[in-house]
């Protein structure tokens, strides 16, 4: 569903991507070949909107975006199978000493921001609002929650299904860390995957249910699902593009990166991709529904692309 519309996006905004300027002063440069993107689920349609436009305007260029995860997108980087990396949190010290052990050397560009939205059952009409204590004692490993009830007197006796990330999702480690305080801390007896769309389609099945992952998925089903709002000791903010981007909304608030292989940069149609990426940041994230980059944001990721290009050069 997702695909569909940023396919229709795409097209709606390839004209205006064209007006803006959206290719740089080498845009006539013929391109060919194939830019191979893995990683994280969250990141993925961001970076399939900035595919689908890239193609359009260089149909020579096969541009493919697959999801492993963050942690798995990293292992397949860093054997060299793919050119570009998306993440949904930094990389890791392990996965640098990985990469390094085969020589593959990296950069990472932020492309977006993003909320990590918790979401429940339309029918549930009591959790509005919940703490981030409230979250940890539900989430946290050993958790004997198993009703709502049991998180809060006050709330009724309706069994608690979770649904959230798998463990090699950026996502994963992210909210593990942000709630429970160590990053892959998290109960086991869950429904983990590394398909959004599946913990859509059970949140929305039961009423008792609860899930989590980035914005962008909440805002493609929000006919489906409602999400919650997060109460980290200075009163209840919903998640949204202005709470991501001022820092409110706390602690679940979090950039969105590309990571870009050295030897990758050095193809032309990876360069000018990633080149496309930030130049039509804006255009990109607004079709893809995600949390726009700051302007100091997308200074510095400017910054860091002529900084990679120029180290591609040499």
């Amino acid at each position: 569903m997702k695909r569909a519309a940023i396919l229709v996006l795409a097209a709606v905004t390839t004209s205006s991507l064209t007006a803006c300027g959206g290719e740089d002063s080498s845009s006539n440069e013929k391109l060919s070949g194939p830019v191979v993107i893995d990683g994280s689920s969250t990141v993925e349609p961001l970076s399939a909107a900035a595919g689908e436009l890239f193609m359009k305007a260089h149909p020579d260029v096969k541009v493919t975006v697959s999801t492993s995860g963050t942690g798995g997108g990293f292992k397949k980087f860093c054997a060299g199978e793919t050119d570009i990396s998306n993440a949904s949190r930094p990389v890791m010290d392990s996965e640098t000493h990985l990469c390094g052990s085969h020589g593959v050397l990296f950069s990472a560009l932020q492309v977006a921001n993003d909320a990590l939205t918790v979401v429940v059952n339309k029918d549930n009409t009591w959790a509005e609002c919940l703490t981030v204590e409230q979250l940890k004692k539900m989430w946290e490993p050993g958790s004997t929650v198993k009703s709502w009830n049991d998180l809060d007197p006050s709330f009724p006796n309706e069994p608690l299904t979770l649904y959230g990330a798998g463990t090699d999702s950026g996502t994963f480690d992210y909210f593990t860390a942000a709630i429970n305080g160590k990053e892959g801390a998290s109960r086991t007896d869950y429904h983990p995957s590394e398909d959004d769309n599946l913990t859509v389609r059970g949140v929305a099945s039961a009423k008792g249910a609860l899930g989590y992952f980035g914005y962008s998925y909440f805002q493609e089903n929000s006919d489906k699902l409602r999400a919650v709002e997060i109460n980290s000791g200075k009163g209840c903010v919903a998640p949204s593009v202005q709470a991501a981007q001022d820092g409110s909304y706390k602690p679940l608030a979090r950039p969105l990166f590309i990571y870009l292989s050295d030897l990758a940069v050095k193809k032309p149609q990876v360069a000018r991709f990633a080149e496309f990426y930030i130049t039509n940041n804006s255009e990109i994230v607004q079709a893809a529904r995600f949390v726009p980059m700051t302007s100091p944001q997308i200074s510095q990721a400017r910054a860091e692309l002529a900084d990679i290009k120029d180290r591609a050069r040499q």
